[in-house]
């Protein structure tokens, strides 16, 4: 049942001022005051220690128990999503299921020491001119952590997902802020966290949530002196604003954005020339997924003009023509879609003629062409329309193809599809592209990112604000951890990993 509270230090709170929900029949939530996001802040500090020094395994267990807890209230939770984002019920069960691999993943992981990063330089002392102490480095948590909820997944980047696994897992207490697209469910899995507390008696600080439609929450969690890192999926204004506050603090903190991506495919020659339609219709599948609310939403492709890029373009735009409108998240991201695409049609040639959308928040796919030049001479064609829009990129030659490679900005990813005969120019395209993305495909389509040890899920700004970071898979446990080193110490001061 959901409450239409906050969570704090293990009590659910109201306050003064709170927001309906239409989606849920006027559901009202209580918006955080800054008292209590103080009063998150400072249990969460006063527990850092303890629950930091719950052992490995204690951890790995608690993680597990939050993923059993997610899936008592999998009904629930799969029906309210529905509700608050119209997204259909085999993909909110489908997200669940990673929610929850991802939190067994972390699990697995925190019961090995490989995360750690272990070193160990034993004593030297008869060396010349000076001995060697005995050094030991260790990975601690870094602190109690705020991570944001996204809009375009309410489970998987959200109040139980990437981000707060993999902070809980390094030890860190986290304080969610949830989105307010999907107050409700990210309610029911805070519950489903709650519930893992108890069951595991970990201490009350250790995970928290806040409510809050505006930015004054968001502000108040990053701004405070007891955040020591901050997890955020979101727009490039939004996460720009929260990442400029962390960096003005007295003490800043490391701010963990994933910001937007148009994440370019390059469809080289002997690839079109053997499959123009197959990547076209391939095309037009990925970009219409979950209405293109993706961030890997692959919304530009860059090819030479000719015969093949004719053939893609009407098997993309056929594709695309046949799609039905989609209910789009929020009015927020609907309006700023619509807007988005306007603005497309005075700048570039449409041509895909889906009509107008007639439904609440629905959105049809557009699809529109530009020459490379016209592309790279302006800035605006290169930013994120967050949706199902497209644009085709036809280059004169090889050449103007290379020189759209290295106008391109930071990507969350870069595909290229290719043939054999294809490898020469695709080697040359490599360092320029492996420069500018943190995941490069051949011959798919970046939407479906992985959970898995190998993942990378960030790039270069501005599509992530730390290109040596990623919010999917193993590596993202990094984020919240810093190395500690440990010189001459005796053994039984020695963290327990370091011992022996």
């Amino acid at each position: 049942m959901i409450l239409g509270q906050n969570l704090i230090d293990g009590k659910w709170v109201g306050s003064a001022n709170s927001r309906a929900s239409d989606d849920l029949d006027g559901q009202s939530f209580a918006q955080a005051t800054a008292t209590q996001v103080d009063e998150a802040c400072k249990a969460a500090r006063r527990d850092f220690r303890a629950y930091s020094g719950k052992s490995r395994a204690e951890r790995a267990a608690f993680l597990r128990t939050i993923a059993d807890q997610m899936d008592v209230l999998g009904d629930e939770i799969t029906q309210t999503g529905m509700a608050e984002t119209g997204l259909p019920e085999a993909r909110l069960v489908g997200e669940r299921g990673r929610t929850t691999g991802q939190l067994r993943m972390f699990a697995d992981l925190i019961e090995e020491t490989g995360y750690l990063d272990i070193r160990k330089d034993g004593a030297l002392p008869d060396r010349t001119p000076l001995p060697r102490p005995d050094l030991r480095l260790t990975h601690k948590a870094i602190g109690p952590v705020a991570v944001f909820g996204a809009s375009n997944f309410p489970l998987a980047f959200s109040t139980a997902g990437g981000d707060t696994a993999s902070a809980l897992a390094a030890g860190c207490p986290v304080i969610v802020k949830g989105h307010s697209a999907h107050a409700g469910t990210a309610e029911l899995v805070a519950q489903a966290i709650a519930k893992a507390i108890e069951i595991c008696g970990m201490p009350s600080g250790t995970f928290q949530m806040v409510q809050g439609s505006g930015r004054e929450v968001g502000s108040a969690l990053v701004q405070h002196p007891e955040i020591r890192a901050v997890g955020f999926t979101g727009s490039l204004a939004g996460g720009r604003a929260l990442y400029d506050q962390c960096h003005a603090r007295p003490q800043p903190i490391p701010f963990y954005g994933e910001l937007g991506s148009v994440n370019p495919m390059f469809c080289l020659p002997a690839a079109m020339a053997a499959r123009a339609v197959e990547i076209g219709t391939g095309w037009a599948a990925s970009l219409t997924m979950g209405a293109g609310q993706f961030c890997t939403n692959p919304g530009v492709a860059v090819m030479l003009a000719g015969p093949e890029s004719d053939a893609l373009e009407l098997a993309c735009a056929t594709a695309l023509n046949d799609t039905a409108e989609q209910k789009m998240l929020t009015d927020g991201i609907h309006g700023a879609f619509e807007q988005g695409v306007r603005e497309f049609r005075d700048l570039m040639v449409e041509v895909t003629s889906c009509g107008a959308a007639t439904g609440n928040r629905a959105a049809v796919p557009a699809l529109f062409k530009v020459s490379a030049k016209e592309w790279m001479a302006n800035p605006k064609l290169q930013h994120e329309v967050f949706g199902a829009a497209g644009i085709l990129v036809r280059c004169d030659d090889i050449d103007e193809m290379r020189a759209v490679a290295e106008c391109i900005e930071g990507q969350l990813t870069l595909t290229l599809h290719l043939d054999d005969a294809d490898a020469e120019l695709a080697s040359n395209l490599m360092p320029v592209l492996e420069e500018k993305a943190g995941r490069l495909l051949a011959n798919g389509f970046p939407t479906g990112v992985e959970v898995c040890s190998a993942m990378m899920h960030g790039g270069p700004y501005p599509a992530s604000t730390d290109v040596r970071a990623t919010s999917v898979g193993t590596l993202a446990i990094v984020r919240w951890l810093r190395p500690v080193s440990y010189q001459n110490m005796p053994a039984a001061l020695l963290p327990s990993e370091l011992q022996g």
